[in-house]
């Protein structure tokens, strides 16, 4: 199950508190004052993790609460300290204040933390309280609590292409080709209904690898929450590159296909609509007379077109090298292993 948003509740443990406590031991007489401090709180923390790759279960367990720190004891000794407890999350996952919506953390690498409810410290015992005229104080600090809040987590997924287009535009089919992903193919309507993730071999300039979103299709309305809504649109925010797949071989307007995935767009995000993007003609080897039309308006509108066909093949190979060369342009190479490097936009 894709689960990509989640609300979670977050305690972290209350500091442990100081003691009143005086050295009583043979030999001493008036030993004075010697009760020891209250060991902090355990912080929540939430690490990036590739062990996890979506936010399932964080929906089954609600409520993160930390232990308390230990109080102090005699011969000023320290309390313990309570563990963090550490919750692993999907890379890309964003963190906000359920109440407000505001932005505390963007989980973007591999092994990235935060803490999002810190641990209260421990108090101090009575021996910080002793003076030349007080010399056998009986007070001692209580711990300080630790911080709770309500948590909205987001998965945005981290992919260098993003794929859109109208239910039946052919996006699981090309990833399919593309990768080893295998997304549901069938002759319906949304048959995607949640997001796939898929890598792309690439041997271009640097011998390197891209990876493909596959998103559920939009239709007319989807900004008001017709067909599967525009829930899924966030995963695209992270993509260097989107690209319209537009069926041809269907008897709709191509053009038209593609005008109301652009004003879909604009309408959740005008950033969306402002990314470079690409457009493909599918299913080419079927096509009626929307190719060539969709080709002219490509051509008017001075946008890089490709016509494909993932069932035959046709069109596929220039395809992955204009989108390999365009990723290439917009993000930084990373070299993850001695000969396989890893294109970045993140």
């Amino acid at each position: 199950m894709f689960i990509d948003e989640v609300k979670i509740y977050v305690k972290a443990g209350d500091g442990g508190d100081g003691v009143v406590r005086f050295r009583r031991e043979k030999y001493v007489p008036r030993g004075g004052p010697d009760g020891g401090d209250g060991g902090h709180g355990g912080d929540v923390v939430l690490l990036a993790s590739t062990e996890v790759s979506t936010l399932l279960d964080l929906r089954y367990q609600q409520h993160y609460i930390v232990k308390p720190g230990g109080p102090g004891a005699g011969s000023r000794s320290f309390g313990h300290r309570s563990p963090d407890w550490v919750i692993p999350v999907p890379v890309g996952t964003v963190v906000r204040v359920w109440e407000t919506g505001e932005m505390i953390g963007d989980l973007a690498a591999v092994g990235q933390r935060l803490i999002v409810a810190k641990g209260g410290s421990g108090g101090r015992g009575n021996h910080h309280f002793k003076s030349p005229t007080r010399q056998a104080p009986r007070i001692a600090e209580p711990g300080m609590p630790g911080e709770a809040r309500w948590l909205r987590l987001e998965l945005k997924l981290l992919a260098d292409v993003g794929l859109v287009g109208l239910p039946n535009a052919g996006k699981s089919t090309l990833i399919s080709t593309l990768s080893a992903a295998r997304p549901k193919v069938a002759d319906y309507p949304f048959t995607t209904l949640v997001p796939h993730l898929g890598v792309v071999a690439w041997s271009g300039r640097y011998g390197s690898h891209f990876t493909v979103a596959d998103l559920p299709g939009l239709i007319d309305g989807a900004h008001k929450g017709r067909g599967l809504g525009i829930r899924f649109l966030k995963h695209l925010e992270r993509c260097a590159l989107l690209l319209h797949m537009v069926d041809v071989a269907s008897d709709d307007d191509p053009v038209q296909a593609f005008e109301t995935i652009r004003r879909e767009l604009a309408a959740y995000a005008g950033a969306l609509a402002d990314k470079p993007f690409l457009v493909a003609a599918t299913k080419v080897d079927a096509a009626g007379a929307g190719l060539p039309r969709l080709k002219r308006y490509c051509r008017r509108k001075n946008i890089p077109f490709h016509a494909i066909s993932s069932a035959a093949g046709t069109g596929i190979q220039p395809l992955v090298n204009e989108l390999g060369r365009r990723v290439i342009d917009s993000c930084a190479p990373v070299v993850s292993g001695p000969s396989t490097p890893r294109i970045t936009c993140h």
